[in-house]
């Protein structure tokens, strides 16, 4: 899977270039950036659903930090493919919300980050999506239905971040 380890990796180090305002959680969104998507692992999947596979994943075999599986469970308005993929009460069964903000800043990292690692604006990013999947997939469909969430999380964080920086 070495597409999805560059798109880790730029995931990763858009976390790191968050640290500033993140302070004592950098590490945690840094370790979410990075394990984000390990439920696309083939070995891992269960559901088909990568959000609710990872973070199963890391907390049922990793007795990860609870606050990392939920971050992983919840990043990028996952809610919207558990609806769509009828695991929405599953999901929140298991993995409650984080705190806003870090959701926000993960969203922020994944979203501005293309497949092969490379930062790009989100709008983009949306865009290479529904590209990617086509626009009746069911992963299209929760994109475009996320994407006032997925911008949202996205411009509170360039926000955060005291300028206006696409990436």
């Amino acid at each position: 899977m070495p597409r999805r380890w560059a798109h880790s990796q730029g995931v990763a180090a858009q976390a790191e270039s968050l640290a500033p305002i993140l302070g004592p959680e950098a590490d945690l969104l840094i370790a979410s950036a990075w394990l984000h998507d390990i439920g696309y692992t083939p070995d891992l999947i269960d559901t088909g659903f990568h959000p609710l596979d990872g973070a199963r994943y890391l907390r049922d075999v990793h007795a990860a930090d609870e606050m990392l599986c939920r971050l992983v469970a919840h990043h990028s308005c996952a809610v919207y493919e558990a609806t769509e993929r009828g695991l929405i009460d599953v999901l929140n069964a298991e993995f409650d919300q984080e705190r806003p903000e870090l959701v926000e800043a993960l969203t922020y990292c994944d979203m501005t980050t293309s497949p092969d690692g490379i930062p790009l604006d989100v709008t983009d990013r949306l865009a290479e999506i529904h590209s990617r999947y086509g626009p009746e997939h069911l992963v299209s469909r929760s994109i475009r239905n996320a994407t006032p969430c997925i911008t949202s999380a996205v411009r509170a964080v360039q926000a955060a971040f005291g300028q206006s920086r696409t990436v």
